[in-house]
């Protein structure tokens, strides 16, 4: 078994692999942003910008701008030409040049921390009945990813790796945000048929091209294909192989607006 996420920066062809499983819940989220008043809409980590297209036809007299700290991303979502403005930057300080009405950030603030700050001065930005409109993967606690934490352990014994922050329970979001204006919290789990795979198991090739680069990353070559080989030994009784090889994996996904007051 091999990686294919040997580099730092992202890898949109990786990522990409699984682009229609990534996209729902991103439309899921954009169909309940509702009525906007004047401003911007702003694709905050946009990635290889897999929601331009959706947001270019949702508000099709607005400015959209993507933002994102990936150079190779963006240079990706650039293809797509529904970007009026593509920034480089990092999200967790971007201040934007216009006054936004919509902050939309799918599957990016899984990485920052100190959300109790970076969510209040996301809103902060934002006018009177502008949302901030944010959906994260809430599957840490799940094989799928913990398998991860497991075979490095198992393998690396001490070695750190930084996983980055832990995804909120809703309740805190809720509490989090309710002072700020008009809070809707809910979760989903899409239940994802992950098609067979020669390279690997299914659900490995979904998690490595995200919430497996920080393991990846912090091994050489060879050191990763026994990380895989290990990764795999310790999913497979929990999602096994259909008889064409296929997966059926339920992801959790975490999701909120805030209309500002």
């Amino acid at each position: 078994m091999t990686s294919e996420t040997t580099q730092q920066d992202w890898n949109p062809g990786a990522y990409d692999r699984f682009r229609g499983l990534r996209l729902q819940p991103a439309l899921d989220l954009l169909s309940r942003v509702g009525e906007l008043p004047n401003g911007t809409v702003v694709d905050l980590g946009c990635g290889n910008g897999v929601m331009g297209p959706a947001l270019g036809a949702r508000f099709p007299r607005r400015k959209i701008v993507a933002v994102d700290n990936s150079p190779a991303m963006l240079e990706k979502a650039a293809e797509a030409r529904d970007y009026a403005v593509l920034q480089e930057g990092d999200i967790a300080t971007w201040h934007p040049d216009l006054t936004p009405a919509l902050i939309f950030s799918n599957a990016a603030l899984q990485w920052l921390g100190d959300h109790d700050r970076l969510l209040p001065r996301l809103a902060d930005l934002l006018p009177a009945g502008g949302v901030l409109a944010v959906q994260m993967p809430h599957q840490n606690a799940a094989i799928s990813h913990a398998g991860w934490n497991e075979a490095f352990a198992g393998l690396f014994g001490d070695q750190q790796v930084d996983q980055g922050p832990m995804v909120l329970e809703p309740e805190q979001y809720f509490d989090m945000l309710s002072p700020l204006g008009d809070v809707n919290v809910w979760q989903v789990t899409y239940h994802q048929h992950l098609d067979a795979s020669d390279r690997g198991h299914p659900v490995r090739r979904f998690t490595e091209s995200t919430y497996a680069r920080p393991f990846l990353n912090a091994v050489d070559a060879g050191d990763q294909d026994r990380l895989i080989d290990a990764y795999e030994a310790i999913i497979a009784p929990h999602y096994p192989l259909r008889g064409d090889g296929s997966c059926l994996f339920p992801f959790r996904r975490l999701f909120f607006t805030l209309r500002v007051l």
